[in-house]
């Protein structure tokens, strides 16, 4: 039975119907341990008068919102991660707190639990690079089961590809089709590929399961030098950046809220983008 979170069709949504959704649909239950994932801050009884999503929050972001006339900023990254010790205009976290008290403006996250939801993060970037046949690459423990729609819930994705290509051109083809400014890679390991492994985000930890499931190449982000090493010729290694890995994680989070309620605009904020610049 599908939930009604508003009361009456046409009546305005309070922030908390709209919280209630997001955690109906993005189960901040699968989050990882060490995440800070759902509702962060704000009045959840205050009426939503629209909603702003971004991979990140940002004074940018939250002036977007004052001026857009959103109360409420869903965001992939949570703003709060660990302790906040000291609230003052002297460092962005602070400024950011005063801005979105001061304006009346929540934010909500959902992090590591869109990572692990197949149909997350993982998801729409396997979708955006043309893999079928896709599953979980490192099943949660549980696997999920009780949480996740489709049943199944973990860290990372494999695929294959329609038909097999080189590994360079298949690189060439991941960089235009997700513009991205750079993609760094190991040695290539095997000259055709087809069988496909992503991670959005810090992806370090699945190498290995990347190789186990028989993988010619690992899309991630944030990998160091000696992690190429780790490749050890059994696989191609490829880091695509964080930021751009997870780049649509607003469009997710956008779409879903869209979808379900119409007595307020919900938009992908336009200030979004990669902490990491190039030259």
């Amino acid at each position: 039975m599908e939930t009604n979170y508003t009361s009456n069709p046409g009546q305005q949504a309070s922030i908390q119907e709209v919280v209630a959704f997001l955690d109906a649909e993005f189960h901040p239950e699968l989050q990882e341990s060490y995440d800070n994932a759902g509702f962060l801050l704000g009045d959840p009884a205050t009426a939503c008068t629209g909603v702003l999503t971004a991979v990140d929050l940002t004074e940018e972001v939250i002036d977007e919102a004052v001026a857009t006339g959103a109360n409420l900023i869903a965001t992939h990254h949570p703003f709060i991660f660990s302790g906040v010790k000291r609230i003052t205009p002297a460092d962005s976290t602070g400024r950011m707190i005063y801005s979105l008290i001061r304006n009346g403006i929540s934010v909500y996250a959902a992090h590591t639990n869109l990572d692990n939801l197949p149909q997350g993060v993982n998801g729409i970037l396997a979708e955006r690079l043309g893999l079928t046949d896709c599953h979980i690459l490192q099943p949660l423990a549980d696997g999920g089961a009780a949480s996740s729609p489709s049943g199944e819930a973990g860290a990372g994705m494999v695929g294959v590809l329609p038909h097999p290509m080189t590994a360079i051109d298949f690189l060439r083809q991941t960089k235009e089709t997700l513009g991205l400014p750079v993609v760094r890679h190991s040695d290539i390991a095997i000259p055709t590929v087809q069988r496909v492994a992503i991670c959005g985000g810090a992806g370090n930890f699945l190498i290995g399961a990347a190789m186990k499931a028989g993988a010619d190449i690992y899309l991630t982000g944030d990998l160091k030098y000696h992690d190429f090493q780790r490749a050890e010729g059994r696989i191609t290694l490829a880091d695509i950046g964080h930021f751009e890995s997870e780049q649509y994680a607003p469009e997710i989070i956008s779409s879903a809220i869209s979808k379900k309620f119409s007595t307020f605009a919900c938009s992908i904020s336009r200030h979004g983008r990669s902490y990491v610049n190039y030259i």
